[in-house]
């Protein structure tokens, strides 16, 4: 009997053993750092994987890899006949990050989606001017004057209040811009005077808890273990933060990485012929553009924009950049996936004798100087900005326009170009929800252009109005015939250099199991884990 009892000992502490070499941390080699941690403040796909994806839900969520909505911390909804209404009754026993800097005394309630909306759309809500940046998207999609109220009616149980029917509302509130934060939380920040803090040391209810950040090296999460959809498979989560494709392929290879995001177009077959990687692929819901600054001397004059279109060999970047068959040149903002795409549009077709004429037409001297802000790491929409820019600059030079090329990092490029102080930046943008409001709304909208986000700084009042219009009209065939004039107003405008919808990889080690890429291009990884 000892003997058996000395077994069966043996027998569970090496289950125990396995279990825990099962659990082994995962590690990400992701291509940027996060602006911050207040993931309401910012509107980058990387911000977004570091928070949003991470460390917070929202009321209803996408399921993994479509743009199909699933219940999240609210289990059910509906809405009233004139689509005004929206009644969202909240999942219960839902449980905030415990950690050194905070211990909730209370599940999620009502109380904690009021407090994350009211603080976004009530300018007298102790925390609305807490945000150094201001609510991008809660600004640039409308809504400061889409929710009318956000009341609850008890514990569990929140109701929003329209002015206006808004068709992709349910699927915007899928979006970072509407995680729910802890109202207990932020009382005792405020209280304590360190809102800053939000932003640093976050709580959500998400599938990691934060442990700590590394400025521009990495960030570190554990585990949570009272997750409502079950505690994540890997025990512990890193963000190693690597701009340069090619390292993080490198490191990749050598272990230092299970998932390396972003790898190059043309890195994929070697990466694919390779035992011990895999690849991972979808056509996403992507642009690549450089927005030309419409306030900046010159580049308000539209025959100079046209020039510039005239002048890009498209083709010839395209492939330079993403390889034959990986993406697909651009001529709207978002793909022909999407509704109301305007397949009548054509790219102005390269001729350099006529953008010389519209320059010299427009009063342009033969010189003259544009800068360019460009990233100085590869990301999905330009996996070589340096060559990008190079490009571009060359054929500028082809018309008697100088490129002044600056490379700076991520998250300097977006304040700079938040605050205009650029003639061009090389962009990119990845649909949130699957609807074309979140290209057009926050890209090319007229309060976009106020905050900031739109780096244009067009405003166009015929295509806003186009695009309000849209958003109020639920059948797809109206909205679709809406959006096609919204674009051809933004075609004549020719705002942006149009260069790419390219297709997205991740590349990863042969034993993670459980990653699921998405169109959106967030990455979350709470099923993921390294065997």
């Amino acid at each position: 009997m000892k003997t058996l009892a000395r077994n069966a000992l043996l027998m569970t502490l090496l289950l125990g053993l396995a279990d825990q070499a099962l659990a082994k941390p995962l590690v990400v080699c992701t291509e940027a750092s996060p602006e911050g941690f207040d993931t309401v403040q910012y509107t980058t796909a990387v911000t977004g994987d570091a928070a949003a994806e991470t460390l917070f839900n929202r009321l209803v969520e996408f399921v993994p890899g479509t743009t199909e909505l699933q219940p999240a911390l609210a289990e059910r909804w509906s809405v009233s006949d004139d689509g005004l209404v929206y009644t969202f009754h909240l999942r219960r026993g839902v449980q905030f990050h415990r950690t050194a800097w905070f211990s909730p005394s209370r599940e999620l309630n009502a109380d904690d989606v009021l407090w994350s909306f009211q603080r976004q759309l009530d300018p007298s809500h102790p925390w609305h001017s807490k945000a150094s940046v201001g609510f991008p998207y809660f600004e640039s999609m409308g809504f400061g004057q889409l929710i009318r109220s956000v009341e609850k009616t008890d514990d569990y149980t929140v109701v929003f209040t329209l002015s206006r029917r808004e068709a992709p509302f349910l699927h915007d509130l899928a979006m970072g811009f509407t995680s729910i934060y802890s109202a207990e939380y932020g009382d005792q920040l405020l209280a304590a005077g360190k809102t800053a803090e939000l932003n640093s040391k976050p709580i959500g209810t998400g599938p990691f808890v934060f442990q700590r950040y590394s400025k521009d090296a990495q960030v570190r999460y554990a585990a949570n273990p009272t997750y409502f959809r079950g505690k994540p498979p890997a025990e512990a989560l890193i963000f190693v933060i690597t701009p340069d494709n090619n390292v993080r392929l490198q490191k990749l290879r050598a272990n230092e990485c299970q998932i390396a995001l972003y790898p190059k177009p043309e890195d994929v077959s070697a990466i694919e012929a390779d035992p011990r990687l895999k690849v991972a692929g979808i056509e996403a819901m992507v642009t690549s553009y450089v927005s030309l600054n419409t306030q900046r001397p010159w580049l308000n004059d539209v025959r100079v924009r046209q020039a510039i279109n005239m002048a890009v060999d498209r083709q010839a970047l395209v492939e330079q950049l993403f390889g034959k068959g990986n993406a697909l040149p651009a001529v709207n903002p978002y793909p022909p996936t999407l509704m109301g795409y305007n397949a009548s549009l054509h790219s102005l077709p390269r001729d350099l004798n006529k953008a010389r004429a519209l320059l010299k037409e427009a009063g342009v001297p033969d010189g003259t100087t544009l800068t360019l802000f460009t990233r100085n790491g590869g990301g999905p929409s330009n996996p070589n900005p340096r060559l990008a820019a190079e490009m571009l600059q060359a054929d500028l030079a082809q018309i008697g326009l100088r490129v002044d090329i600056r490379v700076m990092e991520w998250a300097e490029m977006l304040r700079r170009a938040k605050r205009g102080e650029h003639d061009m930046v090389a962009a990119g943008w990845a649909g949130d929800n699957g609807d074309p409001d979140n290209f057009l709304a926050p890209l090319l909208g007229c309060e976009a252009a106020k905050n900031g986000e739109n780096y244009s700084r067009w405003c166009d009042p015929q295509f806003q109005a186009l695009i309000d219009q849209a958003r109020g009209i639920i059948e797809p065939a109206q909205r679709a015939k809406l959006y096609e004039q919204a674009l051809a107003v933004y075609d004549a405008a020719q705002p942006w250099i149009n260069i790419a919808h390219p297709k997205v990889f991740t590349a990863l080690r042969d034993n993670v199991e459980g990653y699921v890429i998405s169109p959106t291009t967030k990455n979350n990884f709470a099923t993921t884990q390294v065997k």
